[in-house]
């Protein structure tokens, strides 16, 4: 059995309203929030921030965490961790396209309507815990025979 952690963060610019979005290209492709792995030694709101400024350019402050969401792969017991957060405190220069994928600014409302029902990497059951106003954890089981694990059960 192996654990993974990892982090993503909803940036929102308070002006605009907009989301800064990322366009995976890579491992977990389509649309998300930028986030990565939690290294040694490193807590997860500083790898949050570590990962938004390698990812994006943007260096982060004020984070909010709004939950965590635990993947349980039904065949392995292998487990993904996501601890998720939101701010809108950010400075610097947007990094638009790297070799993961690219980043851009979008409304909410965009971002569901091409989320659509189901995305290509589940990031619809994502969505709503940053949305809300409340610590919210998400679970969701998986098998070897799911390409992305079903929609998650919240609490």
């Amino acid at each position: 059995m192996k654990t993974e952690l990892t982090t993503m963060v909803m940036i929102q610019d308070p002006e605009t309203g907009q989301v800064l979005v990322q366009d995976r290209k890579l491992s977990w492709k389509g649309l998300s929030f930028p986030g990565g792995h939690v290294d040694e030694n490193e807590s997860f709101h500083d790898c949050a921030v570590r990962e938004i400024l390698e990812e994006t350019g943007l260096r982060i402050r004020g984070l909010t965490p709004c939950g965590i969401i635990h993947w349980n792969n039904s065949d392995t017991q292998d487990k993904y961790l996501v601890f998720l957060y939101k701010t809108t405190t950010f400075s610097g220069e947007l990094i638009t396209e790297m070799e993961e994928g690219s980043h851009f600014w979008m409304d909410i409302d965009k971002l569901r309507d091409a989320l659509g029902e189901s995305s290509a990497n589940s990031f619809e059951n994502y969505l709503p815990m940053f949305l809300g106003d409340h610590y919210i954890e998400g679970f969701g089981p998986w098998s070897k025979n799911e390409v992305y694990p079903r929609p998650l059960i919240y609490h």
